[in-house]
């Protein structure tokens, strides 16, 4: 267990977001990338900076660079610093990496927008100096191959720590993340370390209960079916769960660009709309992806709010079966039940509400429309990672895997080239562990392997010629790096490394004989 300190913890977000200074200063294009400026720690108290710069900025002279400069301070932790070593193979080279990766428990910094943590942790990488949650189950994956069970639990104590502070486990540890989640692998991450251990199913368990509460705040709650928060209430009686934002403003990180975005909108109204939109499907991980447009197309049509997510449930069945799992090592047969009663009625629900039986795929499911979406997405794969799945859907999602999704470097995340970087022809480290996880589930071994194999072979290709691990890799045609979305690829890279080590077991453990 990493080493322990006391951190005290901010109740709400600081108003340095609504100041004049702060919408200035991200709409002046003084940083490439909207999210160096909110990383940056203020010198001084925000009121104060905020009156010194409106008595100050229409002088003649003034310079808002230099302003900003004069204020602000970089107090990010060490970047990352990479030589290129072709002596060492790229499995080598990742488990050195959890070295420049990890990061000590943190000191308190006024001003700072950092929410500070107890334990040690592993970063992503490159712009992305915190801890990000879903990230870090398949991080932890890869540490758990390399037999860093310590960090792993440390990671594991942080989110015990911010759902017991915070009530939830924010999409990262920066207080502009604080109105909203990412994918919930919480209890993914309990189950791993507890492989050796149950009882830390057990130890655990009052974290994860407080975070099912989180996420189904709301659940049919009096007569209404009106969508509440992160549940929507259909009229079958049955709750699901969609991706939501507390937030209707511009992204703090990416002020400029949602700003930007909203502008053409004719209203108020339909501006925080599609804020909301934006800053849900930040909370879904896939930011951004055509997975998420309306009709009209395009990232001003994103409707994440209208969308119930096949993966997201998938992720709350889950939740619901290790609840009940640890209630029974506990003892608690009556939570046991319940949980076991919940999850049954979801997985019901998933079959209703994802499985599309004419292509033979699951799609998610949008409830204004009262219908499935209509393009298949990686996210297909996630109920046969959760055993959700009969052996006969299992066959056609397997199917349409391996005939439209697979590609020379492995599995692309969607089929559309909409330019968004949860799209083609991106793959992510994360789906392609998802889908090769899920055809194992149902005996697809050799498909497994043959997605595990093109992706390593793309990985090792990559690091051959840059000495890095990326954030993404493009799938389709191998010469090119990825590309698309609100910032460059970056290197790194905490999910990359761990499932190529999870993978390099994989084949490892299929090579041995029964």
């Amino acid at each position: 267990m990493g080493c322990k300190q006391d951190v005290p913890v901010e109740t709400e977000p600081v108003s340095f977001y609504n100041t004049q200074l702060f919408k200035d200063v991200q709409m002046s294009g003084i940083f490439e990338d909207s999210k160096t400026f909110v990383d940056l720690v203020p010198k001084k108290n925000i009121a104060i900076l905020e009156e010194e710069y409106l008595q100050r900025k229409d002088n003649q002279s003034f310079s808002l660079k230099n302003f900003v400069s004069d204020n602000f301070e970089d107090k990010s932790m060490k970047g990352l610093q990479f030589e290129l070593d072709t002596t060492q193979n790229m499995y080598t080279h990742i488990s050195h990496m959890w070295d420049k990766l990890k990061r000590n428990p943190d000191s308190v910094i006024s001003h700072s927008t950092r929410i500070a943590l107890p334990y040690n942790y592993i970063v992503p990488g490159g712009r992305f100096q915190e801890i990000y949650y879903w990230d870090s189950y398949f991080t932890m994956e890869g540490l758990l191959v390399d037999e860093q069970q310590e960090v792993a639990q440390s990671m594991v104590d942080n989110f015990a720590f911010l759902i017991d502070s915070i009530g939830f486990i924010p999409n990262g540890t920066r207080d502009y993340y604080k109105t909203r989640s990412q994918p919930p692998y919480f209890a993914l991450m309990v189950d791993a370390i507890a492989r050796k251990d149950q009882q830390l199913l057990v130890k655990y368990l009052p974290q994860m209960t407080k975070e099912y509460q989180y996420w189904m705040e709301g659940a049919q709650k009096g007569d209404s079916l009106d969508p509440e928060k992160r549940v929507v209430n259909l009229s079958d009686g049955i709750t699901l769960n969609r991706y939501w934002d507390a937030g209707n403003t511009p992204r703090p990180e990416s002020y400029k660009e949602d700003f930007l975005l909203a502008s053409s909108l004719p209203n108020d109204s339909l501006k925080r709309l599609l804020y909301k939109n934006l800053r849900s499907a930040a909370a879904s991980g896939w930011d951004f992806s055509s997975r998420w447009f309306g009709e009209k197309g395009g990232l001003g049509s994103t409707e994440i709010l209208s969308i119930l997510p096949v993966d997201l449930n998938s992720l709350l069945f889950f939740m619901e079966k290790t609840l009940a799992k640890a209630n029974g090592i506990k003892g608690d047969t009556s939570a046991q039940q319940r949980f076991e009663t919940l999850a049954e009625t979801r997985k019901k629900a998933i079959e209703t509400y994802f499985w599309n039986a004419e292509d033979g795929y699951f799609h998610d499911y949008n409830f204004e429309k009262g219908s499935m979406t209509t393009a298949p997405t990686l996210a297909g794969v996630t109920p046969l990672f959760f055993g959700l799945a009969s052996q006969e859907q299992a066959e056609k999602v397997k199917d349409m895997i391996m005939t439209t999704f697979l590609k020379d470097g492995g599995l692309v995340t969607t089929l559309d080239h909409s330019g968004q970087q949860w799209d083609a022809p991106n793959g992510w480290a994360p789906l392609q562990w998802l889908a090769v996880n899920g055809l194992l589930n149902y005996g697809y071994v050799d498909e497994a392997k043959e997605i595990m194999i093109r992706w390593l072979t793309l990985n090792e290709k990559v690091y051959a010629n840059t000495g890095k691990m990326m954030e993404k890799y493009n799938v389709e045609d191998l010469s090119l790096l990825s590309g698309g979305g609100e910032y460059p690829t970056q290197d790194g890279f905490g999910w990359t490394n761990g499932v190529a080590l999870g993978f390099k077991q994989l084949l490892k453990d299929l090579e041995r004989p029964n």
